[in-house]
């Protein structure tokens, strides 16, 4: 592993974890009173009252994204949309996720995306239409991948919205490309999958086939890390699909993808 893909792997890593706290989030049924949720230009102020110009300089040369950057830590964002969270109503939160991603400022995209991130949304339907314009835009990891984490609720909560994701295969934007194998990781997670997960993987290594031939490191990366996790549930369909589409991966990527084997 390089330098530069152990320092992807690190930040990878920080994101993913900083993610699992939100997993069972449930809205408190009679929390205090919080007050009202804020406006994006008074969400974006609590923001920038946390970052830190040194780690914004050493965030804008990793991520290379041009865009604004604070530098806040992730658990300071999270403190933040936690709070929010708290405070809004759903049609709030939409409100104030949809202004924070269009700020284009880092911090405040990903906040938007943790602002999202909930297992249990009813109804969903405009949540999901929101991330899903969201990942036609991508264009770095760390956002995307934590919208990912959001999209990939409201894509267990209702499978049939495979189809739309089905559709970014052939995005001509590399991150919406990659997006669709980021957001359909829970699929790889059953050792005792349904048949309409089954299924699911099926469908979801037939795009991984397709994009196999991309020579992108975060294509084949993100190859490895769908396969990898499906090798830890699934192992034999796993090398199944490596007998025949590894050869079109990367080596780093094959090895990846065989590391749980």
């Amino acid at each position: 592993m390089t330098a530069e893909e152990a320092q992807l792997a690190a930040e990878a890593a920080a994101y993913a974890a900083s993610d699992a706290a939100y997993e069972q989030y449930a809205e408190p049924e009679a929390a205090e009173d919080l007050g009202p949720p804020p406006g994006v230009a008074d969400a974006i102020a609590a923001l920038e009252a946390c970052g830190d110009a040194g780690r914004a300089e050493g965030a804008a040369a990793y991520h290379k994204a041009e865009r604004r950057y604070l530098g806040v830590p992730v658990p300071l964002i999270e403190d933040c949309a936690r709070l929010w969270r708290a405070q809004a109503t759903l049609d709030e939160r939409l409100a104030l996720a949809q202004g924070l991603w269009d700020s284009n400022i880092h911090e405040a995209m990903i906040a938007a995306a943790k602002l999202l991130t909930q297992a249990r949304m009813r109804p969903d339907d405009a949540a999901w239409e929101m991330i899903a314009g969201w990942a036609e835009g991508f264009d770095a990891w760390a956002v995307a991948d934590t919208a990912c984490a959001a999209g990939a609720r409201r894509l267990t909560a209702d499978p049939a919205r495979l189809d739309r994701v089905e559709s970014w295969i052939d995005s001509p934007n590399m991150w919406t490309r990659r997006a669709a194998l980021v957001i359909t990781l829970p699929f790889t997670k059953s050792n005792h999958p349904t048949a309409e997960e089954v299924a699911i993987r099926e469908r979801v290594l037939g795009w991984a086939a397709r994009l196999a031939p991309e020579r992108d490191w975060f294509i084949q990366k993100a190859i490895g890390w769908w396969l990898r996790e499906l090798a830890k549930h699934d192992a034999p369909r796993v090398r199944a699909w490596l007998a025949a589409h590894g050869e079109t991966l990367k080596p780093f990527a094959r090895k990846e993808a065989a590391k749980s084997l």
